[in-house]
């Protein structure tokens, strides 16, 4: 039986002021890797990659942020465990509760960490605790100074500055994927905006989610639309992505910026889509030549 204990054993570390008002996206070239999962289970391969990018093997410790989650306990547990099975033992969990005033303590120890892992579940409750917080420059502050920000899920989809949330403007009840190709229906929020070169799905192929991620290139025809499968992640150092894990990444793109509309349905026209397998490597944004664009 796993020593519990150590879930929450929390690296010491000597006490700063939280330094508010961090600007975000202050470097246009952030030292720090993303690792961004689409979901599902996290095979060896997947979990080791992160150690090494993360470098903590030797020294370092991870950082779990539980909110997206309805059950924030057992979700670093859960998070804990994959790391606890490969000998890493300093691991933090910092359930930061909505409204409160985040402990310095846990803010700055966030900014230090060099593995912030961020859970799955909603999406919309981790924005709504973090968003325009001192928790939240905390994690671009350790992502501008080198650190990866792993995230698996609805941790995937907060990676975006465009975030999908899952919910469809025109049909209040909660579907899993979109039925239809329509306008005026994708919902999107603020999201981290640790990636604002394009907007991110998960549970991609599993789920059929391909009907969301091609409004959204109809909508916002400058971003590509990501869709990472159920255990296969990204892993993003500024614009290079390249493909770890089990199954495949969808990448569209409109690159003419079509959309056309007949009463809700959408069209477009010269769509693109790529299909990443694991060990490829994309550029997320594509120059584009001026031979092209004629």
């Amino acid at each position: 039986m796993k020593a519990y204990t150590l879930l929450f054993c929390i690296v010491m570390i000597t006490m700063v002021s939280c330094q508010p008002g961090v600007e975000r996206a202050a470097e246009e070239h952030p030292e720090g890797s993303l690792f961004i999962i689409g979901g599902g289970s996290r095979p060896p391969e997947m979990v080791e990659r992160m150690i090494d990018e993360a470098g903590i093997w030797e020294e370092g410790y991870v950082a779990i942020l539980p909110m997206s989650s309805s059950v924030p306990d057992s979700a670093i547990i859960w998070a804990s465990e994959q790391f606890l099975d490969y000998g890493i033992t300093n691991i933090a969990g910092f359930n930061f509760l909505h409204g409160e005033e985040p402990p310095a303590a846990w803010v700055d120890s966030l900014r230090k960490a060099p593995l912030i892992y961020i859970s799955g579940g909603d999406q919309n409750r981790f924005m709504n605790i973090v968003y325009d917080t001192p928790v939240m420059d905390a994690i671009h502050e350790a992502y501008e100074g080198g650190a990866l920000i792993a995230g698996t899920s609805a941790g995937a989809a907060v990676m975006s500055e465009k975030m999908i949330t899952g919910d469809e403007l025109r049909y209040p009840e909660y579907r899993a994927t979109f039925p239809v190709i329509e306008s005026e229906n994708l919902e999107l929020a603020e999201g981290l905006g640790l990636l604002t070169t394009a907007i991110i799905d998960q549970h991609f192929v599993w789920r059929s989610r391909h009907n969301r991620l091609i409004t959204s290139v109809l909508d916002h025809p400058d971003l590509p639309g990501i869709g990472i499968d159920e255990s296969t992640a990204i892993l993003v150092h500024r614009n290079n992505a390249e493909v770890i894990g089990e199954a495949q990444v969808l990448v569209y793109r409109n690159p003419d910026a079509s959309r056309t509309k007949h009463e809700h349905k959408l069209g477009g026209r010269n769509l693109r889509l790529d299909i990443f397998l694991p060990g490829e490597v994309f550029a997320i944004k594509e120059e584009i030549s001026d031979t092209d664009r004629r």
